[in-house]
């Protein structure tokens, strides 16, 4: 059984970039903990030579923004917050497939690190790739699981050079280094690069991405309620997931035909399995009872 030492992996993985970074680099910061472990592990390499770029795409979850751009000012790194979300509108507009989804975002993700590295004279890209992302993305003798939009959805003509100092990690080693490095997103639940845009199937108007992220809020709030109130653990990760079919009920003393919610809760080791997560009874209704009540 092999052991993971997050202690000599810094020192090495530390070594390794002030080697590989001979010049500016920027590194695409979500906010989640693969591209904060790489953003604490590059800022320790080269310090201020390392510009992190947050790119709001219009898919994030409630408050993602200001939580990123708090979490970094924390991290003491220069950073910048980019408001691209008409953009990646525009982009998926008429979109309905999962998989050209992540691909036209990745390239629209690389498009725009490329302008901010124009500006600030970056000459290398930092990802926070993990193991699970390449391997689900397919190549050589693996099959497609699915596109990561920071594998299978970079485009060929990339102006910067790559750099992904977690590559070879899986999402228990990163959690485990994420503690070691004490970066405050070390047991944060996993997000999708391509965000709330896979959460809507079918188009992800701004509208249905709006439905989805209160849906995943109000998720998110009653299971994490329920989990510190002793009524079910905490699921590895959990959200909503708006359907592309509608549904008749009866609101009060009127018949209603609204769009469908999905409740999604998994549990995972890796980050390459998952089981799904039995959710109490009662907290469904809660939550059923809190969506429908608001989410017109």
């Amino acid at each position: 059984m092999s052991f993971f030492d997050p202690a000599k992996f810094t020192e090495e993985a530390v070594q390794s970039l002030k080697e590989e970074l001979t010049g500016k680099a920027i590194i695409a910061a979500s906010g989640g903990v693969d591209s904060t472990v790489a953003t604490a592990l590059a800022s320790k390499a080269v310090g201020d030579k390392l510009l992190a770029i947050y790119v709001d795409t219009g898919y994030m979850r409630l408050g993602e923004s200001a939580f990123v751009s708090s979490m970094l000012e924390d991290l003491g790194v220069q950073y910048q917050v980019i408001d691209a979300s008409e953009r990646f509108y525009n982009g998926l507009k008429g979109i309905l497939d999962p998989e050209e989804k992540r691909k036209i975002i990745g390239e629209q993700f690389i498009r725009v690190f490329e302008e901010e590295a124009r500006k600030y004279g970056g000459k290398f890209l930092i990802q926070g790739t993990i193991a699970p992302d390449w391997i689900e993305s397919g190549g050589g003798m693996r099959d497609t699981i699915k596109s990561h939009h920071n594998v299978g959805g970079l485009p060929e003509d990339i102006e910067m050079t790559l750099c992904e100092p977690i590559r070879e990690l899986y999402k228990d080693e990163v959690r485990s280094l994420a503690e070691f490095l004490e970066v405050p997103v070390s047991d944060r639940q996993p997000f999708p690069g391509p965000g709330l845009a896979v959460r809507v199937m079918g188009e992800a108007t701004p509208e249905r991405t709006e439905v989805v992220r209160q849906a995943c809020h109000i998720v998110e709030e009653e299971l994490e309620l329920a989990a510190k109130a002793g009524q079910m653990e905490i699921p590895w990760q959990y959200f909503a997931v708006l359907l592309p079919v509608k549904t008749v009920g009866v609101q009060g003393d009127v018949r209603a035909y609204g769009n469908t919610i999905a409740v999604r809760a998994v549990q995972s080791y890796d980050a390459m399995t998952a089981q799904a997560l039995d959710v109490p009874h009662p907290v469904l209704r809660i939550i059923s009872e809190r969506i429908t009540r608001t989410l017109k």
